[in-house]
């Protein structure tokens, strides 16, 4: 897979995410991820968290039209998913395991880690 379809892959992945995480996350949050989202605090921390997520999409996005950009477009998608991973399978390991939602972003970022690592080799 080029990577090119990994970057616009990984943004449009990532996007509705960072959506449901920051858009409406007093409405969104407790259903999905089945807790309460309580006073500006947490609301403040859902939202940080969205913008994050979409300024990595629209960098991903970017270096996908612009070769210069891809490999550290394609570092920085290694290092999201990765660290992302790692720190799920920490809180498996003292905390528990989470509900299905998360067990498929730990699937999905470890894949799009893997993803990131094999087109690293490539470009």
């Amino acid at each position: 897979m080029s990577a090119r379809i990994v970057l616009v892959l990984a943004a449009t992945g990532l996007v509705p995410i960072a959506l449901s995480y920051g858009l409406m996350p007093g409405s969104l949050i407790p259903v999905l991820l089945e807790f309460p989202v309580e006073g500006t605090n947490q609301t403040h921390v859902f939202r940080a968290i969205m913008g994050l997520y979409l300024a990595n999409a629209l960098f991903w996005l970017a270096a996908a039209s612009k070769p210069e950009l891809q490999r550290p477009a394609l570092w920085v998608l290694f290092l999201f998913m990765s660290g992302l991973a790692v720190g799920r399978m920490l809180s498996i390991l003292i905390d528990g395991v989470p509900n299905g939602l998360l067990l498929f972003y730990l699937a999905a970022e470890i894949a799009f880690a893997a993803l990131a690592a094999v087109s690293l080799r490539k470009v």
